[in-house]
């Protein structure tokens, strides 16, 4: 084994990855305000952001989920890395080489198994990339040009060729290191009667990247008849591939999907090298498998489900087409963005399209043209005879199912109005009626026509949602509450501990563990009192939050650290005015505290205290008492 990382270099990897680049791999950031940047979350399902970003503290935090953590954590989250696995990844995007306390750099095969399988997949697509200037990929090299694809789209989709022999790329895989245990378990070779043999051979190739834009499996297309394999071979599942959570061309389009508010899903992927040559760059595929759940989960993290978002569907017009719409309408409501259905006249694919009528017949065709809904609405209808009662009946049972689920009450009453026409009703009343109880029956049986309850009330000030603030409350005590005084006030000021120390040290390291009444702040205050302080954070930043959270005894206790190091402050102008006032607050609340224990002590003994120890008792309620008129007084000065 491979001996620990260097801490520094763990420092240096930790300090020259900017977070904010890192999350934007993966999800769609703006503005929080104060620094901080927002999105969706990508570690659990929710309508609006809660997930924030402090590029400053190097931190990031969901208010909803409570996960934080900074870069090394959140990529060890994401993608289900060891932390040494994930410090390599890193150190390799910043160029930083790595040292080992044990054994000396770390040999590459004993690196993890992920970064293992990527590696051997970035090697292979270089391996089929010169494998397609050889003479005997002509037949691909011909393929391409046929569909309209020269050299230079070749090469910026990095398409291959896999040589028909049963070997080429394992015995290549070999030479650079790869054990046959990582090339089967990869997917790209498999068992043969003789050992390992190519899983891909004589086949067109495209590698599929994941958001990161590591390379994670292979798309493979059939070039010869007698080649009996299925059209389109993909990879298999692995540890690094799930086909069920990959898009083809997500690396390319993710930042114009993100700018744009919009994309486009074709059905392949020549039809995403097609929109993408025509100038349609936020086009992206799945890769064998239909458009589901975990797909809109990636791309309402780009897309943000800001209320311009646009998301195009451009399947065929037969009859499977038809069912690949119908299919991806059943998830419709889970974006909050406008699905619209595009089809090409003749039935033509975006590939196809761009061949017969060129580059802006492709632009065209992915305009809005057909709500996902309208569309799905004239399928279903089209399935009954309209022509008598009963089948009208049957059309807008059916049918008024669908409408009840959509998003906008004022939406769903004007689409119930288009329903009455399409299936022949003259009543449009009664079709709304029906939509809206319909739509009232999904509520009442736990979720609304969304297929889910909305987001919980936002704070006024734009923060996060208000239940999030009584999450983390490990230790033992009551929840925490933004309405108590007490509990906001000690709030801030740990906030202005962790992200400002300057506008409250010294004075904050004098506070004890028991002036925090609430007991998840007092675990905080505990964790900065043993990183050193509020004053150690006067130096690095960086440093000081990573010493407070690994001082954090769980992982609860570590993401209230990082919740109160990204939150907003309550107050416009944060300045050492405001720190004062933070302060004397939560200390006047501690005297205040102080003098009522000790006067209750004094009332319950009553005429059972000893002259000396009531003497002593009185003399500190007195001091105590001068102390909270000079807080009140004059304020931070006193302290």
């Amino acid at each position: 084994m491979a001996g620990r990382i260097n801490d520094d270099d763990v420092k240096a990897v930790r300090d020259a990855v900017p977070i904010d680049s890192v999350v934007s791999e993966y999800l769609q950031l703006r503005s929080a305000g104060g620094g901080n940047l927002k999105g969706l979350c990508p570690f659990h399902d929710e309508k609006s952001p809660s997930f924030q970003v402090s590029p400053g503290k190097g931190l990031f935090h969901c208010f909803g989920c409570q996960e934080g953590g900074d870069t090394i954590a959140f990529v060890m989250k994401i993608d289900h890395l060891s932390f040494s696995e994930t410090v390599e990844r890193l150190a390799a995007k910043a160029g930083i080489t790595l040292r080992y306390e044990e054994g000396g750099y770390n040999p590459s095969h004993q690196r993890g198994e992920r970064i293992r399988l990527i590696e051997a997949h970035q090697a292979a697509a270089e391996f089929y990339v010169r494998a397609l200037e050889s003479p005997e990929a002509e037949i691909g090299r011909k393929f391409l040009t046929e569909r309209g694809f020269d050299q230079d789209a070749a090469s910026h989709f990095r398409v291959g060729y896999s040589p028909a022999g049963w070997d080429h790329l394992t015995r290549y895989l070999r030479g650079k290191g790869f054990s046959d245990k990582e090339l089967i378990t990869s997917g790209l070779s498999q068992d043969g009667r003789r050992g390992p043999i190519d899983r891909f051979r004589g086949r067109l190739m495209w590698p599929i990247s994941d958001t990161a834009g590591e390379i994670v499996g292979f798309g493979a297309r059939k070039l010869r008849d007698d080649d009996n394999g299925p059209k389109y071979l993909n990879t298999p599942e692995t540890p690094v591939y799930k086909k069920s959570q990959v898009l083809y061309g997500i690396d390319l389009a993710k930042k114009d999907i993100a700018k744009a508010s919009r994309a486009v899903v074709v059905e392949g992927y020549t039809d995403v090298m097609a929109c993408h040559l025509a100038g349609v760059t936020t086009a992206i595929a799945t890769c064998g498998t239909a458009f589901g759940n975990d797909h809109i989960k990636i791309l309402r993290r780009l897309l943000m489900d800001n209320g311009s978002a646009r998301v195009i569907f451009t399947f065929d017009g037969d009859s499977a087409g038809q069912k690949a719409a119908l299919r991806a309408f059943e998830d419709d409501q889970k974006f909050a963005a406008e699905t619209y259905i595009a089809i090409a006249p003749d039935n033509m694919d975006p590939c196809d399209l761009r061949l017969a009528k060129g580059d802006d017949a492709v632009r065209d065709l992915v305009e809005p043209r057909t709500p996902l809904f309208e569309f799905a609405l004239r399928q279903i209808v089209g399935r009954y005879d309209l022509e008598t009662p009963a089948g009208r009946a049957a059309a807008l049972d059916e049918a008024a199912a669908v409408v009840a689920k959509i998003k906008t009450s004022s939406v769903q009453r004007e689409v119930a109005v288009q329903l009455a026409g399409l299936v022949g009703i003259l009543d449009q009343e009664f079709v709304v009626r029906r939509v809206a109880q319909l739509a009232c029956w999904a509520r009442d049986k736990g979720g609304d026509a969304r297929g889910g309850r909305g987001p919980g009330p936002q704070d006024r000030r734009g923060g996060p949602p208000q239940q999030a603030v009584q999450a983390p409350t490990a230790p033992s005590g009551p929840a925490l509450n933004l309405r108590s005084p007490a509990h906001r006030t000690e709030r801030e000021l740990l906030k202005l501990a962790l992200q400002k120390p300057a506008l409250v040290s010294p004075a904050f390291d004098a506070y004890g563990v028991d002036e925090f009444t609430a007991p998840p702040y007092a675990a905080v205050r505990r964790c900065i009192a043993e990183a050193g302080g509020a004053e150690r954070g006067l130096g690095d930043d960086r440093e000081y939050l990573v010493a407070v959270m690994d001082a954090a005894p769980n992982n609860t206790v570590r993401s209230l650290v990082t919740e109160l190091a990204v939150e907003v402050f309550m107050g416009r102008t944060i300045d050492e005015t405001y720190a004062g006032m933070q302060l004397v607050h939560v200390r006047l609340r501690a005297v205040d505290r102080r003098i009522d224990d000790v006067q209750g002590s004094l009332a319950r003994l009553g005429s059972h205290v000893a002259p000396d120890d009531l003497a002593a008792a009185q003399n500190e309620v007195w001091v105590l008492q001068q102390y909270a008129q000079s807080l009140r007084a004059r304020g931070a000065d006193a302290l």
